[in-house]
């Protein structure tokens, strides 16, 4: 088995950028998910109330900053720079807190393209976040502002499997619904056999797997049309439904060994060797 995609996720619920190889750092891959998107109030806001966030898209620029754009193109793109300097506001992400504000031409920018008030927030410390112990963390355990966990892994022959009983009519799914970091191949005689994993080592860089990730209706929400349908939650509630959730790829902490400290100290690349333990 091999590493097929990296992808990165520098906004959360933006749409995410496919690498080539990317540093694995204790909270997650380096540029994922560090910035948000909130409510005047602080509150989350996802592509799951607001669908078009998915077609905004962030370039992190050298220097920490974000170059913001939209898929489409339209309009022109804004540079966000990592407000380091600014006072902390609350937010509501679980175990965060606290986060910085990017200033008000950014939350210009996202509240014009989102239809509302937004303001785009930067986490200052990543190590500052623990992993829900619900979500299989570990004391000394810590993550981005992802939902679950440092990374998510799917894999190619899972899905398939998941197409084959999908109704012939519903064209393929596309993997981007499930918004992975990390997509691999798969065994094709042995769909879902990552569910097993405690351990998976992709090239040189060795995980514990922390649990199953249980699927949200954003998975229902056509990646590139942003149209909103009944798959894969209808298919997988008939097939992979246990706990009262859906589940669908496996989430990943990094071992202490393989990312420490706030230097990156280990690469994943795709090509790379996929070795479960």
């Amino acid at each position: 088995m091999q590493v097929t995609r990296l992808r990165v996720y520098p906004v959360k619920s933006f749409a995410g950028v496919d690498v080539g190889s990317a540093s694995v750092l204790p909270w997650g891959l380096a540029d994922d998910r560090r910035w948000a998107v909130v409510g005047p109030d602080g509150e989350p806001v996802t592509a799951r109330e607001a669908n078009g966030l998915l077609a905004l898209t962030a370039e992190v620029l050298a220097d920490g900053g974000l170059l913001l754009g939209a898929r489409d193109g339209g309009g022109e793109p804004l540079r966000v720079d990592a407000p380091t300097e600014a006072t902390p506001i609350p937010v509501g992400h679980t175990r965060q807190g606290i986060a910085l504000p990017a200033g008000w031409e950014a939350d210009e920018w996202l509240s014009a393209r989102v239809g509302r008030p937004v303001r785009l927030v930067w986490q200052p410390d990543p190590r500052a976040r623990p992993v829900n112990p619900a979500n299989g963390g570990q004391p000394g355990d810590r993550m981005s502002l992802a939902d679950a966990a440092p990374l998510l892994l799917t894999s190619e022959a899972s899905l398939a499997q998941l197409d084959r009983w999908t109704d012939d009519a519903t064209p393929p799914l596309d993997m981007l619904r499930f918004r992975p970091n990390v997509v691999i191949d798969g065994d094709a005689d042995e769909p879902f056999a990552e569910d097993g994993w405690p351990f998976v080592a992709l090239g040189d860089v060795r995980f514990r797997v922390s649990g199953i990730c249980d699927r949200c209706v954003m998975t229902t929400i056509d990646p590139v049309t942003l149209a909103r349908g009944k798959e894969p939650i209808r298919t997988l509630a008939k097939h992979r439904r246990w706990d009262g959730n859906t589940w669908f790829g496996i989430l990943l902490v990094p071992e202490p060994e393989a990312a420490t400290g706030a230097t990156p100290s280990a690469v994943i690349a795709v090509g790379d060797t996929v070795r479960p333990s």
